[in-house]
């Protein structure tokens, strides 16, 4: 079994336990009413908080592009976006607390950062060449 897929089945099973184990120790403190409650308030927010930032992450993509410059950190907050309503689909307050801040305009760029380094090193060690041959051309995509 390869690294990837050991991580991956580790986070498929860590993930949803502590999930469950926040539900259910938030669930022992406020009460389970009270706890789904806040829940699917958190998820219904989320949804709405999702759609209107994705509302302007687009409409910022198309300014850019009809401006002619590259719409990279719209298009990467359009990401941050997307994930994090993915995340409020999933029930747990882990995710809902991440998920939340990937929608908030001002913690955004801290995903954004790393998702630009993340770029960045596949890039270059991808060889990075635009003829396809390798040969050291270097990518510098924080300048988006």
């Amino acid at each position: 079994m390869t690294a990837l897929r050991k991580w991956l089945l580790a986070l498929l099973i860590i993930i949803p336990a502590l999930e469950l184990w926040t539900i259910v120790t938030v669930g022992s403190w406020l009460g389970g009413g009270t706890t789904l409650l806040l829940l699917l308030l958190v998820g219904f927010g989320g949804f709405y908080i999702a759609k209107a930032e994705g509302r302007k992450a687009w409409m910022e993509v198309q300014r850019l592009m009809q401006q002619g410059q590259p719409p990279g950190h719209a298009i990467l907050d359009g990401l941050c976006i997307l994930a994090g309503g993915l995340l409020l689909m999933i029930p747990g307050f882990i995710s809902d607390i991440v998920g939340l801040t990937l929608l908030i305009p001002f913690t955004r760029p801290l995903y954004r950062r790393v998702m630009l380094q993340f770029i960045e090193r596949k890039m270059r060690g991808g060889g990075g060449s635009s003829n396809g041959r390798g040969g050291g051309t270097t990518f510098t995509i924080g300048r988006w």
